[in-house]
C-alpha cells in the first residue's frame, strides 16, 4: 500500500471541509482533503434552488439548536457573517438579500464553489474526489488513514467534516459518528431537521382537497424535556403527505413525535370579528365565501365542513364564529411524522459538543481531531444559518489543524 503524508487530513469536501483546508492551507500546512463524491460542495451547488443561501445577516447564537446551542457563540463571533460576505465581494460574486436576511448569490451556486477550489489550490490543498476512508488509526505520530482507492495517508491532525445524514441520495452518512465512537466521544441523539412533517391516514384523507394550498402563518410548537417552544411566521404548505414550507421546516427541529403544533393561518387578524362585520353588512353572504377574503378558498370550504358551518352568515351565530375563528388561528395537529432524512436539509445532533473545545473544534481527549460542520450537535435555522455554521466552525479549525 502506497502512503504519503501530510500536515493535515480533512475528510469530507463540503463547505466546512474545504473552508478548514483552506485556513490550514494559508498557515502554510500541507493539507489533503479526500470525498468519495464524484464533486466537491454538492450540497452547496443544490442549496437555495442553485443560488445558494450563503448566510443570513442576522446570524447569531440564538438561531441554533443543540445540548448547548451556546457552543457555536466563539465560532461565529470569531468568523461572522460579515466575514464571509467580505469573502464573496472579494471573489466578485454578486449576491442579493431576500426575506429575513437570508443572503443568496445573484447568478450560481457554483461560484461558490469555484472560489473555494481556487482558493484550496491557491493555498496548495491536495485536493482527491471520489476517494473515501476505509479505517483511520490513531499512532504517535498523528492519524493514518486507508483510503478506498488502496493508498494510505499520515497526518498529525485529521479533520472530520463529512456531515450528517441528511440527503443520502448524495451520499450522505454516518461516518463522522463513527469515527467518534472508535475515539470514545459521545454522539447525541441524530434525527431529520428542516423536514416536512406527515399526516396519519385519515386525516390526510380529510384534508387531500387542500393540497398545493399554501398560506403565510404562525406555527409553534409544544416544550418539550430536549426543545424550547419555538414559533416561525412563515409561509407553510399543504401536501398530499402533510404540511411542508418554511414555517414547518423550521417548527420540524423543535416537534418531537406524540407532540402537536399549532397554526395561526390568518395571524394578526381576528377572524371572529371581521365574520362578524361581514355578517352585519351582508348576512345572505355564504360562510365559506367571506371565510375566503381571510384564507384561500379551499382553505376556508374544508374548515366550514370541518366545523359543520354551512350556509349564509345570518343562519350562524356567534359560536359557530368562534368556532371557525379558532379553525384558522388556532389549528392544533399532531403529526405522525416527517419524511426523514431523504428530504431532511440537515441533521439535529450529533458529535458531542462537550467532547470538543469550542475555540477550535479539537477533540478534548484526542489531540489532533478535529469535528466541524453539521457532524457537530450544532443545528441551525432555515436561511443560510447551517452554511455559516460551516464557515465558522471551519474557519476555526483551520486557525490551529
Amino acid at each position: 500500500m502506497t502512503g504519503t503524508s501530510f500536515d493535515v487530513l480533512v475528510v469530507g469536501a463540503g463547505a466546512a471541509g474545504m473552508m478548514a483546508a483552506i485556513e490550514a492551507g494559508r498557515r502554510g500546512r500541507r493539507v489533503l482533503v479526500v470525498d468519495h463524491a464524484d464533486r466537491p460542495g454538492e450540497k452547496i451547488r443544490i442549496s437555495g434552488g442553485g443560488r445558494c443561501n450563503f448566510t443570513n445577516l442576522g446570524c447569531g447564537p440564538a438561531n441554533f439548536l443543540g445540548e448547548n446551542p451556546r457552543f457555536a457563540t466563539s465560532a461565529l463571533r470569531r468568523y461572522t457573517q460579515h466575514d464571509f460576505v467580505k469573502r464573496i465581494d472579494l471573489a466578485g460574486i454578486a449576491w442579493h438579500e431576500k426575506a429575513l436576511g437570508q443572503l443568496f448569490c445573484d447568478d450560481s451556486a457554483k461560484q461558490i464553489v469555484r472560489m473555494l477550489t481556487d482558493d484550496m489550490a491557491a493555498a496548495g490543498v491536495t485536493l482527491k474526489m471520489k476517494t473515501g476512508v476505509d479505517r483511520v488509526a490513531r499512532d504517535g505520530m498523528g492519524f493514518t488513514a486507508a483510503l478506498s482507492d488502496g493508498s494510505q495517508a499520515t497526518a498529525a491532525s485529521l479533520v472530520v467534516a463529512t456531515g450528517g445524514k441528511s440527503i443520502p441520495k448524495m451520499g450522505a452518512t454516518g461516518w463522522a459518528y463513527e469515527v467518534a465512537r472508535q475515539f470514545d466521544i459521545r454522539v447525541t441523539e441524530t434525527r431529520p431537521a428542516l423536514v416536512p412533517l406527515t399526516f396519519e391516514a385519515g386525516l390526510l384523507e380529510a384534508l387531500t382537497p387542500l393540497a398545493g394550498v399554501a398560506v403565510e402563518a404562525t406555527v409553534a410548537s409544544a416544550p418539550s424535556e430536549k426543545t424550547r417552544r419555538a414559533s416561525f411566521n412563515e409561509a407553510m404548505l399543504f401536501t398530499h403527505r402533510g404540511l411542508s414550507g418554511p414555517a414547518i421546516l423550521q417548527i420540524s427541529s423543535y416537534w418531537r413525535e406524540g407532540e402537536a403544533i399549532v397554526a395561526a393561518m390568518a395571524p394578526g387578524q381576528d377572524v371572529f370579528a371581521a365574520l362578524k362585520a361581514a355578517k352585519a353588512a351582508n348576512g345572505r353572504q355564504a360562510v365559506h365565501t367571506a371565510l375566503s377574503h381571510i384564507v384561500p378558498r379551499r382553505l376556508a370550504e374544508t374548515l366550514c365542513v370541518r366545523e359543520g358551518a354551512s350556509g349564509n352568515l345570518a343562519d350562524l351565530s356567534d359560536k359557530v364564529l368562534r368556532r371557525l375563528d379558532q379553525a384558522v388561528n388556532g389549528w392544533s395537529v399532531k403529526p405522525v411524522g416527517s419524511e426523514g432524512y431523504r428530504t431532511a436539509e440537515v441533521t439535529l445532533g450529533g458529535v458531542d459538543t462537550a467532547a470538543l473545545d469550542q475555540q477550535t473544534m479539537q477533540a478534548k481527549t484526542v489531540p489532533g481531531l478535529y469535528f466541524i460542520g453539521e457532524a457537530v450537535d450544532v443545528t441551525g435555522w432555515l436561511g443560510g444559518y447551517n452554511f455559516q455554521w460551516a464557515w465558522s466552525s471551519g474557519w476555526a479549525a483551520g486557525q490551529v489543524c
